[in-house]
C-alpha cells in the first residue's frame, strides 16, 4: 500500500540573526545621535574657545594701555614737582612765574586726566558712568570693556570650556564603547556596553547643555 510523502516543515525563523539586527539597529541609531551631539559640541567649543583668545588678548593689551599712562601720568608728576620745588626755592624770575604756574597748572590737570583714563582701562565705560568717560574708540566714548570686565568674561567662559571638555569627553567614550557594543559577539556584554554607551552619552549631553547655558551668559 503507498503513502503519500508529508509535506516538509517550514523551517522556524531564525530568532537569533533578527534579535541581532534589531540590536544593531538600535545602537547604530544611538551612536549616530550622540555622534551629532559631539559635532554640535565641538563646535560650541570652538566657537566660546576663540572668544576666550580673544578676550585673553583684549586684556593683554588694556593692562599694556594703563602701563603706558601710568608712565605718562609717573613724568606728568615728577614735571609739576620739579616746576613746584624751583619756584618755592625762587629759582624763578619774577617774569617767567607766569609761564611755570601756568606749566605746573598743565601738570595738574594731566595727572588728574591720567588717573580718570586709567580707572575707566580698569573698570570700564560702563562703571565709571558718563561723568568718568574720557577715553575715545574710533571717535566714540564709552566703548572700553575694562580690564574687570574681560576677568570676568574669561571666567566664564573658562568654565564653559570646563564643560565643554567634559561633555567632549564623556561623547567621546560613548561612541568608542557603542562601537565595541556592535563587534562583540556575546549578547550579554552587548548589552553591557551598549548601556555604558548610553551613559556615556546622557552625561556628555548633559555637560553639553551646561556648557552652551554658561558660555551664553556672556554679553
Amino acid at each position: 500500500m503507498s503513502t503519500s510523502a508529508e509535506p516538509a516543515a517550514a523551517p522556524a525563523p531564525d530568532t537569533d540573526d533578527s534579535g541581532a539586527r534589531r540590536f544593531e539597529l538600535l545602537a547604530g541609531l544611538t551612536l549616530a545621535v550622540f555622534a551629532a551631539v559631539l559635532a554640535v559640541v565641538d563646535l560650541g567649543g570652538g566657537k566660546y574657545g576663540d572668544d576666550e583668545i580673544i578676550g585673553t588678548n583684549e586684556k593683554a593689551s588694556l593692562y599694556q594701555w594703563y602701563q603706558s599712562k601710568s608712565i605718562k601720568q609717573s613724568v606728568a608728576e615728577q614735571q609739576g614737582s620739579l616746576l613746584t620745588a624751583l619756584l618755592e626755592a625762587g629759582a624763578v624770575a619774577p617774569a617767567g612765574e607766569t609761564a611755570i604756574r601756568a606749566q605746573i597748572a598743565k601738570s595738574t590737570s594731566e595727572v588728574a586726566r591720567y588717573d580718570a583714563e586709567k580707572a575707566e582701562i580698569l573698570k570700564g565705560s560702563d562703571a565709571v558712568g558718563p561723568a568718568g568717560q574720557v577715553l575715545e574708540v574710533d571717535g566714540e566714548k564709552g566703548k572700553i570693556v575694562g580690564t574687570k570686565g574681560w576677568e570676568t568674561t574669561l571666567a566664564t567662559l573658562g568654565a564653559a570650556g570646563d564643560k565643554f571638555d567634559m561633555s567632549t569627553l564623556w561623547l567621546q567614550l560613548s561612541l568608542v564603547l557603542g562601537a565595541v557594543s556592535l563587534v562583540l559577539q556575546a549578547q550579554r556584554l552587548k548589552n553591557i556596553f551598549y548601556g555604558a554607551m548610553v551613559i556615556g552619552g546622557v552625561l556628555g549631553s548633559v555637560y553639553g547643555v551646561l556648557a552652551f547655558q554658561i558660555a551664553m551668559t556672556v554679553g
